[in-house]
């Protein structure tokens, strides 16, 4: 069972969701919080009494705490394991989007995407993978890091991927281009497996918990560049 707790200060938008949720047989809702800082307490309380929850779907505008700042501090260590965020909006806003990936979010959906699609979102944060809504978020990630000029030369690896092989570093690339593993066996004309090995080593070398990590690293780096 997936343990799902769901932040939103809007009463009727909270439990909506939760009703969504608990209707699902391998989803379990843990609770709901109406803040951030509430969301943060319940998590550390639900923690402290050993059933943590894997899943936290979270609002981005919120008093006391906002769900920017929330998530940084259920990832900043102190609950352990750290819960999987998935934040959910209706600001289609870069730097909502930029700030909440920086933070740790695993993913990112407007609150007006189908039921079905948040079903599958929470299920693949779970499983630990990262969930990026292909409709926003490499337009609005490109929009925000293009105010500063990358100092890479195309062609060139940044230094701060030193690490990489070629092949790691291509990989890198096609991950930040939004590719599952599947369709970077067909780009890279391997099986899946290896390149769903690949991509397990480029994140061990760097340090990288999940896809929407690697995407900003790509970014930042000048790895890849606005849209190409």
């Amino acid at each position: 069972m997936i343990g799902v707790l769901v932040v939103d200060d809007q009463e009727m938008v909270r439990e909506g969701f939760a009703a969504l949720l608990a209707a699902q047989p391998d989803i379990e809702v843990l609770g709901t919080a109406g803040d951030g800082q509430a969301a943060v307490d319940l998590v550390r309380r639900l923690g402290a009494g050993g059933r943590a929850p894997d899943v936290v779907l979270m609002d981005v505008r919120m008093p006391r705490l906002d769900g920017i700042e929330a998530t940084r501090a259920l990832l900043a260590g102190t609950v352990v394991p750290p819960p999987k965020v998935l934040v959910l909006t209706t600001f289609d806003l870069d730097d909502h989007i930029y700030a909440a990936l920086r933070a740790g979010a695993s993913g990112f959906l407007l609150k007006h995407a189908p039921a079905a699609e948040l079903l599958h979102a929470v299920r693949v944060v779970a499983a630990g993978d990262a969930l990026l809504a292909p409709e926003i978020t490499q337009r609005l990630i490109a929009h925000y890091l293009a105010t500063g000029p990358s100092s890479t030369p195309d062609g060139e690896r940044p230094a701060a991927l030193a690490a990489l092989t070629p092949r790691e570093t291509e990989v890198l690339r096609l991950v930040a281009r939004g590719l599952s593993n599947r369709e970077i066996a067909d780009e890279l004309v391997v099986v899946e497996q290896t390149a769903k090995t690949h991509v397990s080593r480029v994140f061990a070398k760097l340090g990288l918990r999940d896809r929407a990590q690697a995407v900003v690293l790509a970014y930042e780096t000048g790895l890849v560049r606005p849209g190409t």
